[in-house]
């Protein structure tokens, strides 16, 4: 479950948050314990990176179904 700090950040902030851990953990020379805790860290970024991408899809997808309703109604009322 992701902490309140976490969803409180933003898509950029927590994407940039992953790349940093990602680089720490692929660099290494890290304790065992110090690892754990960035990859915990890491799994926790992904996913509100996660949760921004798909509202952000939902989003796209009602905007797209609300100008594709419209259409439909703009075409049957010429007729």
């Amino acid at each position: 479950m992701t902490s309140n700090v976490s969803e409180a950040l933003g898509y950029e902030q927590a994407r940039d948050e992953l790349i940093e851990v990602v680089r720490r953990l692929e660099v290494g020379g890290t304790t065992l314990e110090e690892s754990l805790a960035l990859w915990e860290r890491g799994e926790e970024l992904a996913k509100v990176c996660r949760q921004w991408l798909e509202g952000a899809r939902k989003r796209l997808d009602a905007a797209l179904a609300g100008e594709d309703a419209e259409e439909a109604g703009e075409g049957g009322e010429e007729g």
